[in-house]
Formats: structure tokens, sequence, C-alpha cells
């Protein structure tokens, strides 16, 4: 038995699942998406009886209730699935928004959402957005940015009872979700699709890109390597390539170099600022997919020493913490570049001032004892508790944390 992906032309039907009495998943495909998203929906459900196994091994403490549409909700723009416990006796008031990475859908969160609904009992709910999903990960920042902007608006719609708002984003997730934050923003009581925004979290997120020195691990380090990369990397990943190695002409400037400013209607980095916690997860070493300068907002000088990274007692691949606060970055603010240079050294510091306007909470963590320190790029989100059990502690610091 597995979860339906519902018939964009059909009402869906109930049907027993994998997942226990404590949690409800909501997938409806909604009528009238695009041919390519049914499409993509049937690959979904053929693929769903393949991943059984893994599902069940990922998440043995759950059973499926019914789904959300039976409780009386609404279906999703998107597909995507909201995790929560129908059996709590308060309504939870906070909505959590998990983004997939590249190639990636919103099984890559699974085990996360549920630890969120298990450990913060009936005060939040968490949707696993779906809207940008496998080849949808190509279309760019932009497009899955406004895909997941309409889908956030869609889900506030099914849970009127929620008034505060946060994301959880992985990898390139991170990115998308800053360009859906930069839409969504709201002026008047500095809100986020008309809720108090909370914690913006992101996950091994390139945040200054993959076309700087190291900022693509697997490369070595090799300037001819890194160079033939951000020459090619559209041939691979699409716009979202161009968009990563800052090569995109869509406008005078790379989208991400955009995406450290306030523009005429994307406040991208006033929506930052809305929220109380910024918090920036990142992989000191062996993620070969992103560098650990870009996903931590980091020079290199900048970087703590590895030596000096000590791992705690309840949280072992947790290594570094570094928090700051407003009065710091006033103290260390430095003057704004007026002249926007093309080379990459210069739109990286560009893109590091940007980003500093507001404090972040810098969390690194490693691996480097671990069996799964090879794909430490998934074992930081737990992409999938068989083969990445091992940054159980990564989330659960995540939730222990969590401002609510």
């Amino acid at each position: 038995m597995s979860l339906t992906t519902y018939s964009p032309i059909r009402l869906p039907t109930a049907r027993p699942s994998l997942l226990g009495p404590h949690l409800s998943f909501f997938n409806p495909v909604r009528p009238g998406l695009t041919t390519t998203r049914r499409s993509y929906q049937s690959v979904l459900a053929q693929t769903d009886n393949n991943m059984e196994f893994i599902r069940k091994l990922s998440s043995s403490y759950f059973m499926d209730r019914s789904s959300k549409e039976q409780n009386g909700g609404l279906e999703s723009v998107s597909g995507g699935r909201d995790v929560f416990d129908p059996n709590s006796d308060v309504q939870p008031d906070h909505l959590v928004i998990m983004v997939n990475g590249i190639i990636g859908s919103s099984e890559d969160w699974r085990y996360a959402a549920e630890q969120f609904v298990k450990k913060l009992y009936g005060k939040v709910v968490v949707h696993r957005s779906e809207c940008n999903s496998l080849r949808l990960t190509f279309d760019g920042v932009d497009r899955m940015g406004e895909r997941l902007s309409e889908e956030v608006l869609d889900v506030v719609t099914q849970w009127p009872e929620v008034n505060k708002i946060s994301f959880v984003a992985h990898s390139l997730g991170g990115l998308v979700a800053r360009y859906a934050v930069g839409r969504l923003y709201q002026h008047h009581g500095a809100k986020i699709a008309g809720l108090e925004p909370i914690n913006f979290i992101t996950v091994a997120t390139p945040h200054l890109g993959s076309g700087g020195n190291k900022q693509l691990p697997f490369l070595g380090g090799l300037p001819f390597l890194e160079k033939q990369a951000s020459q090619t990397a559209h041939l691979i990943a699409g716009r979202s390539g161009k968009h990563l190695f800052l090569t995109d002409k869509d406008d005078d400037r790379p989208l991400l170099l955009q995406m450290v400013y306030d523009l005429d209607d994307l406040k991208f980095i006033s929506g930052l600022r809305s929220f109380k916690r910024r918090v920036a997860y990142a992989n000191a070493n062996y993620d070969h997919v992103v560098g650990w300068r870009t996903s931590s907002i980091r020079r290199q000088h900048e970087l703590p020493q590895t030596d000096l990274l000590v791992g705690d007692e309840k949280y072992p691949h947790i290594v570094h913490i570094n928090r700051e606060t407003t009065e710091n970055i006033q103290r260390g603010a430095s003057s704004t570049v007026n002249k926007i240079s093309t080379q990459t050294d210069d739109v990286e510091e560009e893109m590091i001032r940007g980003l500093s306007q507001v404090p972040w909470e810098r969390i690194d963590v490693s691996f480097g004892k671990s069996r799964q320190r090879y794909v430490a790029h998934s074992t930081i989100q737990v992409k999938s508790y068989w083969l990445n059990s091992d940054g159980a502690d990564v989330v659960l610091h995540m939730i222990d944390n969590f401002h609510l």
C-alpha cells in the first residue's frame, strides 16, 4: 500500500497507507494543471510503489490517518503534502513550509516533517512543497520562486487558523524560498503571505552561488574545471545552472546578486529581515555539491579553523555556532559597493555584504567521523533515513531551537 496521488479529473478516494495514527498527509492534484504537471504527477504515482520499502524504514513511527480533504480541507494547488496531528486538542497556529533542493521532491523532507510534528505536538502544521520537483528544479530560481509563492498562498487559505509562518529549505530550495519571501512580503505589518514570519532556515544552500573557487567542491578547486562548469552548467541544470553560476543574462545583473537588495516589486532583504531569526546550516566538509563559504555566507578567512570544531554531546555533528546580532552588524558594517563589477570575486563580496545586512545564525556541521560523510549534502537533511540517519541530530537541533 502506498500514499495516493489523486487524479486531476476524479474526486480523491481514501486508501490505506503506510503511516501511523498521528499524522495525516494531503496530496491532491488541482484540476486545470498543465500537461507537464499532470505527467509529472503520473510519474510520482508510478514510482510510489517502488519507494514503499524505503518509506517504511524512514517513517515506521507513523501510520496514515485520513486526508486533510476528508477532514474538511481544500485541495492544494501543487500537490504538496501537509503533515499534522489530527488527534491534537488544539489547532496548530504555525505553518512550516519545507522546500526541496535540485532534482528533489516533497519526499526529501519526510523524516524532518514527521519529527517536527511529533516533537512540536499540536503547535505546527508542516507543508512539504511539491511545486518544484525533479526536472522542474531546472526552470530557474525566479520561476520556481513564483510557483512556491503561489503554493504558499494556496496553503494559507487551507489553514485559516495559522498566524505564523516559517521556512525550512535544502540546497537550491533555500534560494527559491528567498525569492518567494521577496514576492510574499507585505510592507504593512511586515508580514509574509499575511502571517507573522518567525524562522527562515536554510540547509546547505548555495547563497553565493556555485561559481566561486571551491563553491562546487567536487571540482577540486581546479580553475579550469570551475571555468568549464560555469560555461556548461546550463546544459545540465537549465536556467537554474545559469543562476547558480551567475551567468544569466536576463537582466543587467545576475539574479542572485539582485536578490540581496529590495527591488520595486520584490523585497528580498525586507522579506528576510521580517523573520525573527535567519539560520544557515552548512557542511564544513565532505559536501561535494555546496561549498562551506557559500552555504554559510562567509568569506574564506571568516571560516572557523577545522581544528577548533568541536561536536556537541547532544548534537554530535553540530561543531560550531555563530549567532550574529543587529548591533554586531552595525559595528562591522562597511560601505556599500556602488559600482557593480562583472568579476565573480567582486560579485561574491557584494552578495555577502548584501545578505549580511541582517543577522544570521551560522551553524557548522561536520560528518567527518560518520560513514555517511561522503553523502553529507543529503545526510544533513536526512533525505532518506535509511541512507542518511546520522543527520538526525541536525534535525533535532533545528526543532529544539525552533522559535514558536
